[in-house]
């Protein structure tokens, strides 16, 4: 039997790329990098470790690691490795006295050695903004987030069906995507103090440029608001505001395709001699073209064009320059559709693509994020080059659902009981284990400083609520997860008034600021407390993780920094006595509640925790 079969959880080696195991987070070229691995007695006598890792596509073995601490039973190893490549992956081999040798990857401990793909990776692309990773974000669906005064100013638009605010939201057919509800962004500006009591520090606002639908993803311009949010004074305005209280705000940017009114389309539909002919894919004179999805109303640019280039997304001048510079002045970018930007049948130019808009938003502005949409496994392409980000599903959002999955969702009838692409690996019951396991296996391609600047929803614009889905009273419970994981939490606007949605269009609902639809307010102090609670301790931002415990009904893990560790436990189903080694972490018996209402008791060998049903519970502790 394998050396490590027998350790339990909480006492097997560890690693991963934060700063208490790799001592430069931002490398450069040639730069040297300490790497760290944390090993307990109990997987036996070891002989040496060495540090496999990868130069110029070769792989070669370090000398062995020193060890550089010891305590409680562990021993941490140290070994300096060179940056000779901006990308680098490494593992670890421990080899023991008995003869085996154990390796240790991203995926855990293995008797045989692994592939690479597995390897803990670092890179020299680490540029993400210092703001970024400690942020709270709050999505932002314009047309529903709230009305001002000015809105009924605004001329209904032809393609817009009229809706008041408390009508109940098309779902699905006829008419999803033009109900008008009429939000607009000073009406945004008007309700910025209950985002400032939510302890939000990061406002994302889907696109606010005009278009042929409620969504607006379907852009007939690039280069105004749209005046039924208010024009471009509206947004400048939004912006000074938000900035003056401290929030950062962000904007939606559909480099994938456009709306076909856009201005660009309409010249050379039908017209193959317009200068714009080449910044979609046209055919039998310019009459068909190329559309995300085959959805007509949506043409797909053609990043091979020069001109489409400059105008959008290269320099000073163009799209995504423009809109970070006064008199607007957004900090960011998330750019949706992200991983089908630039592909099309043979054609790759996404990592291009990419680089090139991060390139224009450093040149104008450096202190900005550039986040990238992937409803799939966003791992082994964002790693910071382009993206220094993922709104993605799969490692957060999808194992959560899983775990507090219920098996009588309150769907809208029996044919919405599927949430789309959350659906089927999102709708069906899982364990604590299993979350553990998908959790570990999706994060696992990302360098630490990509999963930092993950975006970690429980819900968005385009997916179901997560309480639909959810069994009672679980949504503080995952919230809590949202807060303690690495990556940035995401409240999508409604989630704190308890609103419901069986699929991503009925669950883009007007919020109900004055009761205009029933709601539960319930979990704006909860945001608000966890919020503080991130705030107040920077292990939850930026602390390495460890996994202590992972059963059917709780999860158990640890947050370590050099200012502190904290110990979080998650319940689905009640716990009596949820034994931890006494090894396990260094200060348990100093361990200070404070969050929740679990017991934690610490013997001589053991540490036992107690909590009741669907509890999240934190306690601090001395930095190891």
């Amino acid at each position: 039997m394998s050396a490590f079969k027998h350790l339990p959880l909480e006492l097997r080696p560890h690693h991963d790329g934060s700063a208490y195991y790799v001592s430069n987070q931002a490398p450069k070229l040639l730069d040297k990098v300490k790497v760290r691995l944390r090993v307990h007695e109990a997987l036996g006598e070891v002989t040496k470790v060495i540090v496999r890792y990868s130069e110029s596509g070769e792989a070669f073995p370090s000398a062995p690691a020193k060890i550089v601490a010891t305590h409680g039973g562990w021993s941490v190893y140290e070994q300096t490795i060179t940056m000779h490549n901006p990308k680098m992956n490494y593992r670890f081999a421990i080899h023991l006295a008995s003869g085996e040798v154990v390796w240790l990857n991203t995926l855990g401990l293995h008797s045989l050695s692994q592939p690479d793909i597995n390897d803990f990776r670092i890179n020299t692309f680490s540029s993400a903004p210092a703001w970024s990773a400690g942020s709270v974000m709050y999505q932002i669906f314009p047309d529903r987030f709230a009305r001002s005064a000015a809105a009924d100013k605004h001329k209904l638009p032809s393609w817009a069906i009229s809706a008041s605010w408390g009508d109940e939201v098309i779902g699905s057919g006829r008419g999803t995507s033009e109900q008008f509800f009429g939000g607009d962004l000073w009406g945004v500006i008007d309700h910025l103090d209950h985002l400032k009591k939510l302890g939000v520090t990061l406002i994302y606002l889907t696109p606010i440029f005009p278009g042929n639908s409620n969504h607006r993803y379907d852009a007939s311009s690039f280069a105004q608001v749209d005046p039924l949010l208010g024009g471009n004074k509206a947004l400048s305005a939004l912006i000074e505001e938000s900035h003056k209280r401290g929030f950062k705000i962000i904007g939606d940017l559909t480099t994938n395709h456009s709306g076909d009114g856009h201005e660009w389309f309409t010249s050379a539909h039908n017209n193959p001699g317009a200068p714009e002919t080449d910044f979609y894919y046209f055919g039998k004179g310019n009459k068909e073209y190329d559309s995300w999805f085959g959805v007509p109303s949506l043409p797909k640019f053609n990043w091979k064009s020069a001109e489409l280039r400059k105008r959008f997304i290269e320099g000073k001048t163009s799209v995504v320059a423009k809109w970070l510079k006064s008199p607007f002045g957004f900090d960011g970018w998330r750019i949706d559709v992200a991983n089908m930007t630039g592909r099309i049948r043979d054609e790759d130019m996404y990592a291009e693509v990419a680089q090139i808009v991060r390139k224009t938003m450093v040149d104008v502005n450096p202190d900005t994020v550039m986040l990238g949409e992937y409803t799939g496994d966003a791992a082994y392409e964002v790693q910071g080059d382009g993206w220094q980000g993922a709104m993605t599903y799969s490692n957060f959002t999808k194992p959560v659902w899983r775990w507090f999955h219920n098996t009588k969702a309150r769907g809208n009838g029996a044919d919405h009981a599927t949430p789309g692409f959350m659906g089927p690996d999102g709708n069906m019951l899982g364990t604590g284990r299993d979350l553990v396991a998908s959790y570990n296996m999706f994060i696992a391609g990302f360098p630490w400083h990509v999963r930092l600047n993950n975006m970690n929803p429980l819900d968005t614009h385009d997916i179901p609520r997560f309480k639909t889905f959810a069994i009672d009273g679980s949504q503080t419970v995952a919230a809590g997860l949202q807060f303690s994981f690495p990556g940035i939490p995401v409240i999508w606007a409604g989630d704190e008034f308890g609103l419901d949605g069986w699929n991503g269009e009925s669950s883009r609902t007007p919020l109900p600021w004055n009761d205009e639809r029933p709601s539960d307010r319930s979990m704006i102090e909860t945001y608000a407390s966890l919020a503080k609670l991130r705030r107040e301790n920077p292990a939850l931002i930026d602390g390495s993780m460890r996994w202590l415990a992972a059963e059917d009904e709780a999860i158990v893990f640890t947050r370590e920094h050099k200012k502190q560790t904290v110990l979080v436990l998650a319940t689905r189903g009640k716990i009596k006595d949820l034994k931890i080694s006494a090894d396990a972490l260094a200060g348990l018996a100093e361990a200070k509640l404070i969050y929740g209402d679990a017991v934690l008791k610490v013997g001589k060998k053991n540490a036992h925790l107690t909590a009741g049903k669907l509890s999240f519970a934190v306690w601090r502790l001395p930095a190891a």
